[in-house]
């Protein structure tokens, strides 16, 4: 590991990289214009992230109405007129309710809720206004302390805090569509790295079980969801490190597992399956994909950009034809190899991937020095 850093830090510190990439009694009907999503375990994401979204901006508006997404958690409650919204790149949690009804008591349970959400994401009811299923540790211990500057595991500690907020922190705001009540939390500082300390030991067996260096499933999860095991995309993508069902999903169930189909959502958001998961493809791209990559740090090089934006994306930034594009990434050093897939990859959101994941893994490699 201390000479890929070395080697690692000596290419690219002539280079400057930097990361780039919210009626009150409503219960709602299913809209006439949205089916809502079956118990189907292969249901699309896009499919759920539509249904919630049609609902919630029914009650909220198009201008107030916030999405999950990879770095920001969102869960509607009461009929789709209480939210909680928390942003981990920005460190806060933002509990908001446009209910006209008792709406300190629809907030003070919302608070609640957030602050004991579990720390698997199967018993969040992500994609429904249920409720959650407050077991086991929560996951935002640590996290978020409360007024006494206590981290808050119980559900006492919860309901005194969210009292305690909404006597001296509860503010309000006109939206197009009524009132809102809200309360802003800060997260403690090193917030992110509180979530980094939860997986440590599934990354450390991942990284072990495929011979994957720690410190690049440390960069890739802050890169793809900032350690946000809810996180989803329109891509199609859920969990720790993004993965796809139907591309690196079915890869690793095929030729890692050996067995068929392709994970559910319900495994993928599963934290140790998803890191598993993650791993394992960036195996596969190792072993199968790019194996004919001779230099191993061309090879890492390839395995990140492969990992955001396939092996075929990858060549293409070299030769349209994947034998010469093999010929020329081989001769190239790996400096020529970082600048080809920076410069000259087909999509942009690839190029960028490259830089932030080396940029993470830079901070990640130096700890471990």
């Amino acid at each position: 590991m201390k000479k890929f850093t070395y080697l690692l830090l000596a290419l690219l510190g002539g280079c400057s990289l930097s990361p780039e990439q919210d009626s009150s009694c409503y219960c709602p009907a299913t809209p006439p214009s949205v089916v809502a999503p079956s118990t189907n375990n292969q249901q699309s994401i896009n499919q759920l992230l539509a249904y919630v979204a049609k609902l919630a901006k029914d009650r909220w508006g198009e201008d107030e109405f916030v999405e999950a997404g990879k770095h920001r958690y969102v869960k509607y409650l009461d009929g789709y007129n209480t939210r909680a919204h928390i942003d981990f790149d920005a460190g806060k949690i933002y509990v908001s309710t446009i209910s006209q009804t008792q709406p300190e008591q629809k907030l003070q349970k919302a608070i609640v809720q957030t602050l004991l959400m579990p720390a698997d994401p199967a018993h969040a009811e992500l994609f429904s206004d249920k409720e959650a299923i407050l077991r086991g540790k929560p996951f935002l211990l640590g996290q978020v302390l409360d007024h006494e500057g206590k981290p808050i595991e119980w559900e006492w500690r919860a309901n005194r805090y969210s009292n305690y907020l909404i006597e001296n922190a509860l503010r309000t705001k006109p939206i197009k569509r009524g009132q809102a009540h809200y309360v802003e939390i800060t997260m403690v500082n090193d917030h992110l790295e509180q979530r980094e300390y939860q997986y440590a030991g599934l990354i450390r067996d991942a990284a072990k079980r495929y011979d994957i260096p720690e410190d690049l499933i440390y960069s890739i999860i802050k890169t793809e969801s900032s350690f946000n095991p809810y996180a989803v995309s329109h891509a199609g993508a859920y969990g720790l490190m993004q993965v796809i069902p139907k591309t690196a999903g079915a890869d690793v169930f095929n030729l890692v597992k050996k067995k068929p189909g392709i994970p559910t959502k319900e495994y993928l958001f599963d934290p140790a399956n998803n890191i598993d998961t993650g791993a394992a493809y960036f195996y596969i791209l190792k072993n199968r994909y790019l194996r004919e990559v001779k230099h191993p740090t061309s090879m890492h090089f390839s395995m990140i950009s492969a990992y955001n934006g396939g092996t075929g994306g990858v060549l293409s930034a070299f030769d349209s034809d994947r034998k010469r594009a093999m010929v020329k990434l081989n001769n190239s050093t790996p400096r020529q190899v970082y600048d080809t897939l920076t410069t000259k990859h087909p999509k942009g959101e690839a190029r960028r991937y490259l830089q932030k994941v080396l940029y993470f893994q830079k901070d990640f490699n130096l700890g471990n020095i």
